[in-house]
Protein backbone atom coordinates (compact mmCIF):
# COMPACT_ATOMS: atom_id res chain seq x y z
CA UNK A 1 0.00 0.00 0.00
CA UNK A 2 1.42 3.38 -1.04
CA UNK A 3 -0.41 6.54 -0.01
CA UNK A 4 -3.40 4.41 0.95
CA UNK A 5 -3.67 2.66 -2.42
CA UNK A 6 -2.55 -0.76 -3.68
CA UNK A 7 0.71 -0.48 -5.60
CA UNK A 8 2.35 -3.01 -7.92
CA UNK A 9 6.08 -2.48 -8.23
CA UNK A 10 7.46 -2.65 -11.76
CA UNK A 11 10.92 -2.59 -10.34
CA UNK A 12 14.55 -2.62 -11.35
CA UNK A 13 17.78 -2.63 -9.35
CA UNK A 14 20.64 -0.39 -10.45
CA UNK A 15 24.21 -1.62 -10.70
CA UNK A 16 26.09 -1.38 -7.42
CA UNK A 17 28.14 1.69 -8.33
CA UNK A 18 25.40 3.59 -10.19
CA UNK A 19 24.88 5.56 -6.98
CA UNK A 20 28.60 6.23 -6.66
CA UNK A 21 28.34 9.96 -7.37
CA UNK A 22 25.95 12.85 -6.99
CA UNK A 23 26.20 13.55 -10.73
CA UNK A 24 24.85 10.14 -11.73
CA UNK A 25 21.99 10.38 -9.25
CA UNK A 26 20.95 13.94 -10.03
CA UNK A 27 17.70 14.84 -11.83
CA UNK A 28 17.69 15.30 -15.59
CA UNK A 29 15.46 15.17 -18.64
CA UNK A 30 17.68 13.30 -21.07
CA UNK A 31 19.28 9.89 -21.11
CA UNK A 32 22.41 9.79 -23.29
CA UNK A 33 24.41 6.56 -22.91
CA UNK A 34 28.14 6.32 -23.45
CA UNK A 35 29.69 3.01 -24.38
CA UNK A 36 32.02 1.24 -21.97
CA UNK A 37 34.50 -1.50 -22.66
CA UNK A 38 35.38 -4.69 -20.85
CA UNK A 39 38.89 -5.18 -19.51
CA UNK A 40 40.42 -8.40 -20.85
CA UNK A 41 43.80 -9.44 -19.41
CA UNK A 42 44.51 -5.87 -18.43
CA UNK A 43 43.61 -4.40 -21.85
CA UNK A 44 40.49 -2.91 -23.34
CA UNK A 45 38.37 -5.62 -24.91
CA UNK A 46 35.39 -5.45 -27.22
CA UNK A 47 32.50 -3.08 -26.75
CA UNK A 48 30.35 -4.66 -24.03
CA UNK A 49 27.20 -3.01 -25.28
CA UNK A 50 26.42 -2.08 -21.69
CA UNK A 51 25.51 1.52 -21.01
CA UNK A 52 27.04 1.73 -17.56
CA UNK A 53 28.60 5.17 -17.80
CA UNK A 54 26.17 8.05 -18.11
CA UNK A 55 25.95 11.48 -19.55
CA UNK A 56 22.39 12.35 -18.69
CA UNK A 57 19.64 11.15 -16.40
CA UNK A 58 19.45 7.60 -15.15
CA UNK A 59 15.93 8.44 -13.97
CA UNK A 60 14.75 9.27 -17.48
CA UNK A 61 16.20 5.92 -18.55
CA UNK A 62 13.99 4.21 -15.96
CA UNK A 63 10.92 6.05 -17.24
CA UNK A 64 11.68 4.95 -20.79
CA UNK A 65 12.05 1.35 -19.59
CA UNK A 66 8.56 1.55 -17.97
CA UNK A 67 9.99 1.05 -14.48
CA UNK A 68 8.06 2.64 -11.60
CA UNK A 69 10.25 1.57 -8.65
CA UNK A 70 14.05 1.71 -8.45
CA UNK A 71 16.28 -0.19 -6.03
CA UNK A 72 19.54 1.65 -5.45
CA UNK A 73 22.52 1.13 -3.16
CA UNK A 74 23.27 3.44 -0.24
CA UNK A 75 26.62 2.40 1.17
CA UNK A 76 27.83 3.06 4.67
CA UNK A 77 31.17 4.36 3.38
CA UNK A 78 29.26 6.84 1.20
CA UNK A 79 27.26 8.49 3.98
CA UNK A 80 29.80 8.28 6.85
CA UNK A 81 33.29 8.60 5.38
CA UNK A 82 34.49 9.98 8.73
CA UNK A 83 33.07 8.47 11.89
CA UNK A 84 30.30 10.64 13.28
CA UNK A 85 30.18 12.96 10.25
CA UNK A 86 27.40 12.21 7.78
CA UNK A 87 27.08 13.25 4.15
CA UNK A 88 23.68 12.63 2.56
CA UNK A 89 24.28 14.51 -0.70
CA UNK A 90 24.00 11.38 -2.86
CA UNK A 91 20.87 10.29 -0.96
CA UNK A 92 19.30 13.70 -1.56
CA UNK A 93 20.18 13.54 -5.26
CA UNK A 94 18.64 10.09 -5.74
CA UNK A 95 15.44 11.04 -3.90
CA UNK A 96 15.08 14.24 -5.89
CA UNK A 97 15.90 12.52 -9.17
CA UNK A 98 13.37 9.76 -8.62
CA UNK A 99 10.71 12.14 -7.32
CA UNK A 100 10.89 14.42 -10.36
CA UNK A 101 10.10 11.42 -12.59
CA UNK A 102 7.33 10.17 -10.29
CA UNK A 103 9.33 7.05 -9.45
CA UNK A 104 9.37 5.20 -6.13
CA UNK A 105 12.64 4.36 -4.44
CA UNK A 106 13.96 1.45 -2.36
CA UNK A 107 17.36 2.16 -0.79
CA UNK A 108 19.58 -0.89 -0.27
CA UNK A 109 21.60 -0.45 2.90
CA UNK A 110 25.11 -1.74 2.20
CA UNK A 111 26.26 -1.55 5.81
CA UNK A 112 28.26 -4.19 7.62
CA UNK A 113 27.81 -6.68 4.76
CA UNK A 114 27.23 -6.89 1.05
CA UNK A 115 27.36 -10.26 -0.77
CA UNK A 116 28.81 -11.91 2.29
CA UNK A 117 31.73 -9.46 2.55
CA UNK A 118 32.25 -6.09 4.25
CA UNK A 119 33.47 -4.21 1.20
CA UNK A 120 31.10 -1.25 1.64
CA UNK A 121 31.88 -0.59 5.29
CA UNK A 122 33.80 2.68 5.83
CA UNK A 123 37.58 2.70 5.81
CA UNK A 124 37.80 3.85 9.43
CA UNK A 125 36.02 0.65 10.46
CA UNK A 126 38.12 -1.59 8.23
CA UNK A 127 41.38 -0.21 9.64
CA UNK A 128 40.37 -0.68 13.28
CA UNK A 129 40.20 -4.48 13.35
CA UNK A 130 40.69 -4.60 17.14
CA UNK A 131 37.60 -2.48 17.82
CA UNK A 132 35.71 -4.12 14.96
CA UNK A 133 36.95 -7.75 14.85
CA UNK A 134 36.58 -9.89 11.75
CA UNK A 135 35.15 -13.33 11.18
CA UNK A 136 37.61 -16.24 11.28
CA UNK A 137 37.26 -19.35 9.15
CA UNK A 138 39.12 -22.62 8.83
CA UNK A 139 42.36 -22.60 6.85
CA UNK A 140 42.32 -18.82 6.28
CA UNK A 141 41.91 -17.20 9.68
CA UNK A 142 40.54 -13.64 9.55
CA UNK A 143 38.59 -12.60 6.45
CA UNK A 144 37.19 -9.21 5.43
CA UNK A 145 33.81 -9.92 7.03
CA UNK A 146 32.73 -7.96 10.10
CA UNK A 147 31.99 -10.40 12.90
CA UNK A 148 28.36 -10.77 13.92
CA UNK A 149 29.71 -10.90 17.48
CA UNK A 150 31.19 -7.39 17.26
CA UNK A 151 29.06 -5.23 19.55
CA UNK A 152 30.95 -2.14 18.46
CA UNK A 153 30.22 -2.84 14.79
CA UNK A 154 26.55 -3.35 15.57
CA UNK A 155 26.39 -0.07 17.46
CA UNK A 156 28.13 1.82 14.67
CA UNK A 157 26.04 0.21 11.90
CA UNK A 158 22.76 0.87 13.71
CA UNK A 159 23.81 4.45 14.42
CA UNK A 160 24.56 5.11 10.73
CA UNK A 161 21.38 3.39 9.55
CA UNK A 162 19.30 5.34 12.05
CA UNK A 163 20.87 8.59 10.82
CA UNK A 164 19.96 7.57 7.26
CA UNK A 165 16.34 6.81 8.19
CA UNK A 166 16.06 10.06 10.13
CA UNK A 167 17.33 12.00 7.12
CA UNK A 168 14.95 10.22 4.73
CA UNK A 169 12.07 11.09 7.04
CA UNK A 170 13.11 14.74 7.13
CA UNK A 171 13.36 15.12 3.35
CA UNK A 172 10.79 12.62 2.12
CA UNK A 173 8.04 11.82 4.64
CA UNK A 174 5.70 14.25 2.88
CA UNK A 175 6.26 12.98 -0.68
CA UNK A 176 6.98 9.32 0.20
CA UNK A 177 9.33 8.68 -2.67
CA UNK A 178 11.03 6.04 -0.53
CA UNK A 179 8.57 3.19 0.11
CA UNK A 180 10.73 0.36 1.54
CA UNK A 181 14.29 -0.29 2.67
CA UNK A 182 16.51 -3.35 2.32
CA UNK A 183 18.71 -4.01 5.37
CA UNK A 184 22.24 -5.17 4.39
CA UNK A 185 22.67 -7.39 1.28
CA UNK A 186 23.07 -11.13 0.77
CA UNK A 187 24.67 -11.74 4.16
CA UNK A 188 26.50 -14.86 5.29
CA UNK A 189 29.97 -16.44 5.49
CA UNK A 190 31.68 -17.79 2.38
CA UNK A 191 34.42 -20.38 2.66
CA UNK A 192 33.23 -22.01 5.87
CA UNK A 193 29.95 -23.04 7.48
CA UNK A 194 30.42 -20.78 10.54
CA UNK A 195 32.61 -18.29 12.35
CA UNK A 196 35.53 -20.02 14.14
CA UNK A 197 36.69 -17.12 16.31
CA UNK A 198 37.05 -17.68 20.05
CA UNK A 199 33.88 -15.75 20.90
CA UNK A 200 31.95 -17.63 18.21
CA UNK A 201 33.19 -21.01 19.45
CA UNK A 202 32.11 -20.13 22.97
CA UNK A 203 28.63 -19.14 21.78
CA UNK A 204 28.30 -22.27 19.64
CA UNK A 205 29.11 -24.50 22.59
CA UNK A 206 26.75 -22.58 24.91
CA UNK A 207 23.01 -23.11 25.23
CA UNK A 208 20.79 -22.30 22.28
CA UNK A 209 19.19 -18.91 23.12
CA UNK A 210 15.91 -19.16 25.01
CA UNK A 211 14.22 -16.79 22.54
CA UNK A 212 14.84 -19.22 19.69
CA UNK A 213 13.87 -22.34 21.66
CA UNK A 214 10.61 -20.72 22.82
CA UNK A 215 9.73 -19.95 19.18
CA UNK A 216 10.54 -23.47 17.98
CA UNK A 217 8.60 -25.15 20.79
CA UNK A 218 5.60 -22.88 20.24
CA UNK A 219 5.57 -23.52 16.48
CA UNK A 220 6.45 -27.20 16.53
CA UNK A 221 4.53 -28.96 13.79
CA UNK A 222 4.44 -25.82 11.63
CA UNK A 223 8.16 -25.27 11.05
CA UNK A 224 9.74 -25.46 7.61
CA UNK A 225 10.55 -29.05 6.70
CA UNK A 226 14.35 -28.70 6.64
CA UNK A 227 14.48 -27.30 10.16
CA UNK A 228 11.96 -29.77 11.53
CA UNK A 229 13.90 -32.69 10.04
CA UNK A 230 17.16 -31.46 11.56
CA UNK A 231 15.63 -30.95 14.99
CA UNK A 232 13.99 -34.38 14.83
CA UNK A 233 17.44 -36.07 14.69
CA UNK A 234 17.87 -35.30 18.40
CA UNK A 235 14.29 -36.18 19.33
CA UNK A 236 13.31 -32.52 19.44
CA UNK A 237 15.59 -31.79 22.35
CA UNK A 238 14.53 -28.54 24.06
CA UNK A 239 17.77 -27.39 25.65
CA UNK A 240 21.52 -27.72 25.29
CA UNK A 241 24.26 -26.47 23.00
CA UNK A 242 23.66 -26.03 19.28
CA UNK A 243 25.12 -29.45 18.49
CA UNK A 244 23.16 -31.09 21.29
CA UNK A 245 19.81 -29.60 20.18
CA UNK A 246 20.21 -29.96 16.40
CA UNK A 247 22.99 -32.51 15.97
CA UNK A 248 26.62 -32.08 14.80
CA UNK A 249 26.47 -31.07 11.13
CA UNK A 250 27.10 -28.17 8.79
CA UNK A 251 23.35 -27.53 8.80
CA UNK A 252 23.52 -26.83 12.52
CA UNK A 253 26.34 -24.40 11.74
CA UNK A 254 23.94 -22.74 9.27
CA UNK A 255 21.28 -22.36 11.98
CA UNK A 256 23.85 -20.88 14.34
CA UNK A 257 25.04 -18.27 11.86
CA UNK A 258 21.47 -17.51 10.77
CA UNK A 259 20.61 -16.64 14.36
CA UNK A 260 23.67 -14.38 14.62
CA UNK A 261 22.90 -12.47 11.42
CA UNK A 262 19.17 -12.28 12.17
CA UNK A 263 19.58 -10.78 15.65
CA UNK A 264 22.28 -8.35 14.51
CA UNK A 265 20.25 -7.11 11.54
CA UNK A 266 17.05 -6.96 13.56
CA UNK A 267 18.67 -4.50 15.93
CA UNK A 268 19.77 -2.35 12.98
CA UNK A 269 16.25 -2.43 11.51
CA UNK A 270 14.58 -1.85 14.89
CA UNK A 271 16.56 1.30 15.57
CA UNK A 272 15.94 2.59 12.05
CA UNK A 273 12.21 1.95 12.31
CA UNK A 274 12.08 3.80 15.61
CA UNK A 275 12.79 7.03 13.75
CA UNK A 276 10.97 6.27 10.47
CA UNK A 277 8.75 3.21 10.30
CA UNK A 278 8.99 2.02 6.69
CA UNK A 279 8.71 -1.63 5.63
CA UNK A 280 12.10 -3.35 5.86
CA UNK A 281 13.25 -6.59 4.28
CA UNK A 282 16.33 -8.75 3.80
CA UNK A 283 17.54 -10.64 0.72
CA UNK A 284 19.33 -13.95 0.23
CA UNK A 285 22.06 -15.34 -1.98
CA UNK A 286 20.50 -18.73 -2.67
CA UNK A 287 22.00 -22.19 -2.51
CA UNK A 288 22.68 -23.85 -5.86
CA UNK A 289 23.59 -27.37 -6.94
CA UNK A 290 27.23 -26.62 -7.75
CA UNK A 291 27.84 -25.32 -4.20
CA UNK A 292 25.29 -27.20 -2.08
CA UNK A 293 26.72 -26.75 1.41
CA UNK A 294 26.94 -23.77 3.81
CA UNK A 295 30.07 -21.83 2.94
CA UNK A 296 29.63 -22.61 -0.74
CA UNK A 297 26.72 -20.21 -0.46
CA UNK A 298 26.75 -17.56 2.29
CA UNK A 299 26.12 -19.39 5.55
CA UNK A 300 23.62 -17.49 7.69
CA UNK A 301 21.49 -15.69 5.11
CA UNK A 302 17.67 -15.67 5.11
CA UNK A 303 17.14 -18.92 3.20
CA UNK A 304 13.86 -20.88 3.27
CA UNK A 305 15.40 -23.72 5.29
CA UNK A 306 16.17 -21.28 8.14
CA UNK A 307 13.10 -19.08 7.71
CA UNK A 308 11.86 -19.85 11.22
CA UNK A 309 15.21 -18.94 12.77
CA UNK A 310 15.03 -15.55 11.09
CA UNK A 311 11.44 -15.02 12.18
CA UNK A 312 12.40 -15.80 15.76
CA UNK A 313 15.51 -13.61 15.71
CA UNK A 314 14.33 -10.72 13.54
CA UNK A 315 10.68 -9.85 14.30
CA UNK A 316 11.23 -6.24 13.20
CA UNK A 317 12.13 -7.31 9.66
CA UNK A 318 8.94 -7.56 7.62
CA UNK A 319 9.85 -10.26 5.12
CA UNK A 320 12.63 -12.25 3.48
CA UNK A 321 13.37 -12.17 -0.25
CA UNK A 322 15.24 -14.39 -2.72
CA UNK A 323 17.71 -13.15 -5.32
CA UNK A 324 16.92 -15.68 -8.05
CA UNK A 325 19.49 -16.39 -10.74
CA UNK A 326 19.06 -20.17 -11.09
CA UNK A 327 16.72 -22.00 -13.44
CA UNK A 328 14.38 -23.13 -10.65
CA UNK A 329 12.65 -19.75 -10.31
CA UNK A 330 9.22 -21.21 -9.55
CA UNK A 331 10.59 -23.55 -6.88
CA UNK A 332 12.15 -20.63 -4.99
CA UNK A 333 8.90 -18.67 -5.20
CA UNK A 334 7.09 -21.67 -3.74
CA UNK A 335 9.57 -22.04 -0.91
CA UNK A 336 9.48 -18.38 0.10
CA UNK A 337 5.67 -18.33 0.21
CA UNK A 338 5.12 -21.69 1.91
CA UNK A 339 4.22 -20.01 5.22
CA UNK A 340 2.04 -17.35 3.65
CA UNK A 341 4.72 -14.66 3.44
CA UNK A 342 4.67 -11.99 0.74
CA UNK A 343 6.95 -12.46 -2.25
CA UNK A 344 9.38 -9.84 -3.49
CA UNK A 345 12.34 -10.69 -5.73
CA UNK A 346 14.89 -7.85 -5.48
CA UNK A 347 17.37 -9.41 -7.94
CA UNK A 348 17.11 -11.58 -11.04
CA UNK A 349 18.27 -11.60 -14.67
CA UNK A 350 17.07 -9.00 -17.16
CA UNK A 351 18.91 -10.31 -20.21
CA UNK A 352 17.43 -13.81 -20.37
CA UNK A 353 13.98 -14.03 -22.02
CA UNK A 354 12.82 -16.89 -19.79
CA UNK A 355 13.23 -14.65 -16.75
CA UNK A 356 10.86 -12.07 -18.17
CA UNK A 357 8.36 -14.95 -18.40
CA UNK A 358 9.12 -15.91 -14.80
CA UNK A 359 8.52 -12.34 -13.70
CA UNK A 360 5.07 -12.26 -15.30
CA UNK A 361 4.32 -15.64 -13.76
CA UNK A 362 5.27 -14.33 -10.31
CA UNK A 363 2.93 -11.37 -10.74
CA UNK A 364 0.04 -13.61 -11.78
CA UNK A 365 0.50 -16.61 -9.47
CA UNK A 366 2.15 -15.29 -6.30
CA UNK A 367 0.60 -11.84 -5.88
CA UNK A 368 4.15 -10.59 -5.79
CA UNK A 369 4.94 -7.12 -4.51
CA UNK A 370 7.32 -6.92 -7.45
CA UNK A 371 10.34 -8.43 -9.20
CA UNK A 372 13.48 -6.36 -9.84
CA UNK A 373 16.04 -7.36 -12.47
CA UNK A 374 19.55 -6.47 -11.33
CA UNK A 375 21.65 -4.04 -13.38
CA UNK A 376 18.64 -2.64 -15.17
CA UNK A 377 20.64 0.51 -15.96
CA UNK A 378 22.51 -1.61 -18.52
CA UNK A 379 19.44 -1.75 -20.78
CA UNK A 380 19.09 0.61 -23.70
CA UNK A 381 15.48 1.86 -23.85
CA UNK A 382 15.74 2.39 -27.62
CA UNK A 383 16.19 -1.35 -28.21
CA UNK A 384 12.61 -2.05 -27.05
CA UNK A 385 13.62 -4.75 -24.62
CA UNK A 386 11.07 -7.50 -23.96
CA UNK A 387 11.18 -6.56 -20.29
CA UNK A 388 10.07 -2.99 -20.88
CA UNK A 389 7.19 -4.09 -23.14
CA UNK A 390 6.03 -6.62 -20.53
CA UNK A 391 6.21 -3.94 -17.84
CA UNK A 392 4.15 -1.58 -19.95
CA UNK A 393 1.48 -4.26 -20.42
CA UNK A 394 1.36 -5.03 -16.71
CA UNK A 395 1.11 -1.32 -15.93
CA UNK A 396 -1.79 -1.04 -18.38
CA UNK A 397 -3.60 -3.90 -16.62
CA UNK A 398 -2.43 -3.01 -13.09
CA UNK A 399 -5.86 -1.86 -11.80
CA UNK A 400 -7.38 -5.24 -12.70
CA UNK A 401 -4.32 -7.16 -11.49
CA UNK A 402 -4.39 -5.44 -8.09
CA UNK A 403 -8.14 -5.98 -7.83
CA UNK A 404 -7.73 -9.69 -8.60
CA UNK A 405 -4.80 -10.49 -6.31
CA UNK A 406 -5.30 -13.42 -3.90
CA UNK A 407 -8.28 -14.79 -5.90
CA UNK A 408 -7.27 -17.62 -8.23
CA UNK A 409 -10.74 -17.51 -9.74
CA UNK A 410 -9.91 -14.03 -11.00
CA UNK A 411 -6.22 -14.25 -11.95
CA UNK A 412 -3.88 -17.04 -13.05
CA UNK A 413 -0.57 -17.17 -14.84
CA UNK A 414 0.97 -19.98 -16.86
CA UNK A 415 4.34 -21.26 -18.07
CA UNK A 416 4.33 -24.01 -20.69
CA UNK A 417 6.95 -25.64 -22.93
CA UNK A 418 7.43 -28.60 -25.24
CA UNK A 419 7.69 -30.99 -22.29
CA UNK A 420 4.54 -29.56 -20.70
CA UNK A 421 2.67 -28.19 -23.73
CA UNK A 422 -0.53 -27.17 -21.98
CA UNK A 423 -2.01 -26.35 -18.59
CA UNK A 424 -5.64 -26.28 -17.49
CA UNK A 425 -7.18 -24.67 -14.44
CA UNK A 426 -10.52 -23.53 -13.06
CA UNK A 427 -11.65 -19.91 -12.98
CA UNK A 428 -15.13 -19.61 -11.47
CA UNK A 429 -17.49 -21.68 -13.65
CA UNK A 430 -15.03 -22.19 -16.52
CA UNK A 431 -12.12 -24.45 -17.28
CA UNK A 432 -9.37 -22.42 -18.92
CA UNK A 433 -6.72 -24.11 -21.04
CA UNK A 434 -3.46 -22.55 -22.25
CA UNK A 435 -1.55 -24.43 -24.95
CA UNK A 436 1.51 -23.84 -27.10
CA UNK A 437 0.71 -21.80 -30.19
CA UNK A 438 -0.03 -23.92 -33.22
CA UNK A 439 -2.27 -23.15 -36.18
CA UNK A 440 -2.74 -25.85 -38.80
CA UNK A 441 0.77 -27.00 -38.01
CA UNK A 442 2.24 -23.94 -39.73
CA UNK A 443 4.03 -22.53 -36.72
CA UNK A 444 5.35 -24.40 -33.72
CA UNK A 445 6.85 -22.79 -30.65
CA UNK A 446 9.06 -24.13 -27.86
CA UNK A 447 7.51 -22.29 -24.95
CA UNK A 448 4.81 -19.81 -23.98
CA UNK A 449 3.67 -17.81 -21.00
CA UNK A 450 0.95 -15.42 -19.98
CA UNK A 451 -1.46 -14.02 -17.44
CA UNK A 452 -5.25 -14.45 -17.49
CA UNK A 453 -7.72 -12.13 -15.75
CA UNK A 454 -11.42 -12.79 -15.31
CA UNK A 455 -12.82 -9.26 -15.32
CA UNK A 456 -16.55 -10.02 -15.51
CA UNK A 457 -19.07 -12.83 -15.39
CA UNK A 458 -18.20 -13.84 -18.96
CA UNK A 459 -15.24 -11.62 -19.76
CA UNK A 460 -11.53 -12.47 -19.79
CA UNK A 461 -8.38 -10.48 -20.52
CA UNK A 462 -5.27 -12.38 -21.59
CA UNK A 463 -1.72 -11.01 -21.65
CA UNK A 464 1.13 -13.09 -22.98
CA UNK A 465 3.09 -14.59 -25.81
CA UNK A 466 3.06 -17.70 -28.05
CA UNK A 467 -0.02 -19.38 -26.53
CA UNK A 468 -3.59 -20.32 -27.41
CA UNK A 469 -6.18 -19.89 -24.65
CA UNK A 470 -9.53 -21.69 -24.80
CA UNK A 471 -12.52 -22.13 -22.50
CA UNK A 472 -14.84 -24.93 -21.43
CA UNK A 473 -17.91 -24.91 -19.20
CA UNK A 474 -17.68 -26.40 -15.71
CA UNK A 475 -21.39 -26.46 -15.03
CA UNK A 476 -22.59 -28.98 -17.66
CA UNK A 477 -21.04 -31.36 -20.16
CA UNK A 478 -23.76 -30.38 -22.62
CA UNK A 479 -22.81 -26.70 -22.45
CA UNK A 480 -20.29 -25.43 -24.93
CA UNK A 481 -18.40 -22.15 -24.89
CA UNK A 482 -18.00 -19.74 -27.76
CA UNK A 483 -15.92 -16.64 -28.23
CA UNK A 484 -18.02 -13.55 -28.80
CA UNK A 485 -16.34 -10.20 -29.26
CA UNK A 486 -12.55 -10.37 -29.13
CA UNK A 487 -10.63 -7.10 -29.08
CA UNK A 488 -6.86 -6.88 -29.41
CA UNK A 489 -4.68 -4.21 -27.83
CA UNK A 490 -1.41 -3.27 -29.48
CA UNK A 491 1.74 -1.53 -28.24
CA UNK A 492 2.39 1.55 -30.41
CA UNK A 493 4.70 4.47 -29.62
CA UNK A 494 5.16 3.32 -26.03
CA UNK A 495 1.43 2.94 -25.29
CA UNK A 496 -1.17 0.19 -25.38
CA UNK A 497 -4.03 1.06 -27.70
CA UNK A 498 -7.18 -0.69 -28.80
CA UNK A 499 -6.61 -2.38 -32.13
CA UNK A 500 -8.73 -4.69 -34.27
CA UNK A 501 -11.86 -6.61 -33.41
CA UNK A 502 -10.73 -10.17 -34.14
CA UNK A 503 -12.58 -13.04 -35.72
CA UNK A 504 -12.29 -15.86 -38.23
CA UNK A 505 -8.74 -17.14 -38.60
CA UNK A 506 -7.49 -14.88 -35.80
CA UNK A 507 -9.69 -16.75 -33.29
CA UNK A 508 -9.68 -20.17 -34.95
CA UNK A 509 -13.34 -19.56 -35.87
CA UNK A 510 -14.22 -18.63 -32.31
CA UNK A 511 -12.42 -21.49 -30.57
CA UNK A 512 -9.42 -19.77 -28.99
CA UNK A 513 -7.46 -16.63 -28.22
CA UNK A 514 -4.21 -16.59 -30.19
CA UNK A 515 -1.40 -14.62 -28.56
CA UNK A 516 1.37 -13.29 -30.82
CA UNK A 517 4.33 -15.51 -31.66
CA UNK A 518 6.70 -12.57 -31.25
CA UNK A 519 6.48 -10.07 -28.41
CA UNK A 520 3.48 -9.54 -26.16
CA UNK A 521 -0.20 -9.18 -26.89
CA UNK A 522 -3.29 -8.29 -24.89
CA UNK A 523 -6.70 -9.58 -25.91
CA UNK A 524 -10.08 -9.02 -24.26
CA UNK A 525 -12.81 -11.57 -24.93
CA UNK A 526 -16.51 -11.84 -24.17
CA UNK A 527 -17.51 -15.50 -24.09
CA UNK A 528 -20.87 -17.22 -24.02
CA UNK A 529 -22.37 -20.65 -23.42
CA UNK A 530 -24.64 -22.63 -25.69
CA UNK A 531 -26.00 -26.14 -26.12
Amino acid sequence: MVDGKPFLMLAGELSNSASGSVELMSPGDKYIPRKTYAMVNGSLGNDTGYDMDYKGSIWQQMVELNVNTVLVAVSWQMIEPVEGKFDFSVVDAMIQGAREKNLKLIPLWFGSWKNGMSGYAPLWLKKDYKRFPRTKIQNEGSIEVVSTFSEEALKADAKAFTALMKHIKEVDSKDRTVIMVQVENEVGILGDSRDRSKIAEKAFNSSVPEQLMDYLIKNKGYLVTDLDTLWATTGYKESGSWSEVFGPSVWTDLLFMSWQYATYMNEVAKQGKAVYNLPMFVNAWLEYEDRPNPGGFPSGGPLPRVMDVWKAGAPDIDFMSPDIYGSNFVEWCDRYTTQGDPLFVPETWWNKPEYVAYMLYAIGNYNTLGVAPFGIDRLDPEKKQELSVMYSAVEYLAPEILKSQSDKNKMRAFLIDKDNPFVEFEMDDYYVKASLYSRRGEIKVEDAHGLILKTGANKFVVLGSRAVVSFQSKTSEDEKVGLGIVNEYVYIDGKWQKGRMLGGDETNSGRGIFLPVEGYGIQEADIYKYE
